[in-house]
């Protein structure tokens, strides 16, 4: 028989809710952080906009809408509601798997949250702008990154959602849900309404990421979360209910439906320590497991050369990596789309064996044609080494370590080549900053002529002008000169 008394809030629901509104941001690091991903996620988008199968799912659902005051969406002329912005802005973020990542017990790209969180705000500051009032700025915008990071991060630190084949997209629901609301200015109550709404909601399942399904949806998957965040959030607005217990109730609640009865654990309270440590991909597109392996296949591809040697000329290749790295994406077999060879180490290790390079066009149809790639995919082994695995799971650590070793058909073997820390993690941003903004400017000059380049630039440099800067002012940047053919 159901119990029909009314329950308390499910404390974890509390702490999201009080986190959101009560806690005060002191760190320059977190918000220096948060502008450096701000840019690059925003790269990524645009970078996004040269491949039609991201292209074709933007835009209005209902052909030729414009919504006045809409939230417009970088680097095209769409001016949509925020629910489908926010999804337009979240599947250019995640469409070629080259935004952050934070790598845990679940693992996941925080900066996913930014399509819920930009569309938002910038729909608020246009509101705001055209009664003539105040709406948010790029200061809060930078907040509310900091906040869903570290939602998103510290659920992922101990609760491994991938176990139970859940997608880690209900991550990016709950801390898009969570932000947005206080963006809208829910009070507490409203707040945890439309948390609940997000955990009663239906979940996304991993097999999209996975043989035999492999496919597109893991490229726009994360905005269809963090756009049903704003839809739910924007519900509780209106008064819709929420559930308190959403997540305990015995036999109904998400723990004993998804989670095997399990209640979440925590490893650290919330503050900044997700965003202060993000995951930066710098220099491939390519899940972030194998970022450590690519980086060996380079160096691989480099000690080759030297010797006047290349790929047909090995016999067999070692990977010493992590157990999440064997779990995730040590594939065997035919890889059917770019979706499946983005999520393929022995792939992501064979294109610069061959090339000495690895992008987002390599993962094509084009490209995968050459038969050498798949010759040399049968010559990779992937074994774990505990130590890496532990490493990996040290929060006091996080690498992400992979060791190559090559060993050519007339006996020779190459040095093993270790790479333990990527060039994104925090360890070595000294090395991976200058890379980054680089990396930035390249995707600013794939959309807009070099006087918008300069003024996007100008502003995105100074933390000062852009903490400053309404929303809609700073979106207004990213507007497309010409209007689509």
């Amino acid at each position: 028989m159901d119990n029909t008394e009314r329950q308390q809030w499910d404390e974890v629901m509390v702490g999201i809710a009080d986190y959101v509104l009560d806690y005060r941001i002191d760190s320059d690091l977190a918000f220096e952080t948060a502008r450096h991903c701000l840019l690059d996620t925003l790269g990524c988008g645009l970078e996004a906009l040269e491949y039609p199968a991201c292209t074709k799912l933007l835009g209005p659902v209902v052909p030729g809408t414009t919504v006045p005051d809409g939230a417009r969406v970088p680097g095209t002329h769409h001016q949509l509601d925020p629910v489908k912005a926010a999804f337009d802005i979240g599947a250019m973020i995640r469409w070629l798997d080259f935004n952050d990542t934070w790598l845990a017990a679940e693992w996941g790209h925080p900066s996913d949250n930014l399509g819920g969180i930009l569309a938002t705000a910038d729909w608020l500051s246009r509101r705001a702008a055209a009664r003539g009032s105040t709406g948010p700025t790029m200061r809060d915008v930078l907040a509310a990154m900091i906040k869903a990071h570290e939602i998103q991060g510290c659920l992922a630190l101990e609760n491994a959602f991938n176990r139970v084949g859940l997608d880690h997209v209900i991550l990016v629901k709950a801390a898009s849900t969570a932000v947005v609301a206080q963006l809208l200015g829910l009070d507490r109550q409203a707040l945890l309404n439309a948390l609940s709404l997000a955990w009663v909601d239906g979940q996304s399942l991993r097999t999209y990421r996975h043989a035999p399904n492999t496919g597109s949806r893991k490229s726009w998957a994360a905005g269809d979360a963090t756009s049903r965040a704003v839809q739910l959030a924007l519900m509780a607005a209106r008064g819709e209910m929420g559930y308190p217990s959403a997540l305990t109730a015995p036999t109904w609640g998400f723990y004993d439906v998804h989670f095997k009865g399990r209640p979440f654990r925590f490893q650290r309270p919330y503050g900044s320590y997700v965003m202060e440590n993000i995951l930066f991909k710098i220099s491939w597109p390519a899940e972030f497991h194998g970022q450590t392996a690519v980086e060996c296949a380079m160096q691989a591809h480099g000690q080759l050369a030297a010797m006047g040697r290349g790929a047909a000329d090995i016999a067999r290749i070692t990977l010493r990596t992590q157990e999440a790295c064997l779990r995730i994406i040590d594939k065997k077999g035919p890889l059917k789309n770019p979706a499946d060879r983005d999520h393929c180490v022995q792939y992501m290790i064979a294109v610069p064996l061959l090339h000495g390079r690895l992008t987002a066009a390599d993962y094509e149809d084009d490209v995968a044609a050459d038969p050498r790639i798949d010759a040399l995919r049968e010559r990779i082994t992937c074994v774990e080494d505990p130590a890496f695995t532990a490493d990996y799971l040290d929060p006091g650590k996080r690498s992400i370590a992979n060791a190559l070793s090559v060993e050519l058909k007339d006996g020779t073997r190459l040095p093993e080549i270790v790479c333990e820390y990527p060039l994104g993690h925090r360890r070595r941003r000294p090395e991976g900053l200058p890379l980054l903004e680089a990396k930035f400017r390249r995707n600013l000059a794939r959309r807009f002529p070099e006087a918008q380049q300069e003024r996007i630039l100008a502003v995105s440099g100074d933390a000062a002008r852009l903490h400053a800067m309404p929303v809609h002012e700073y979106v207004d940047l990213y507007i497309a000169q010409s209007p689509p053919a």
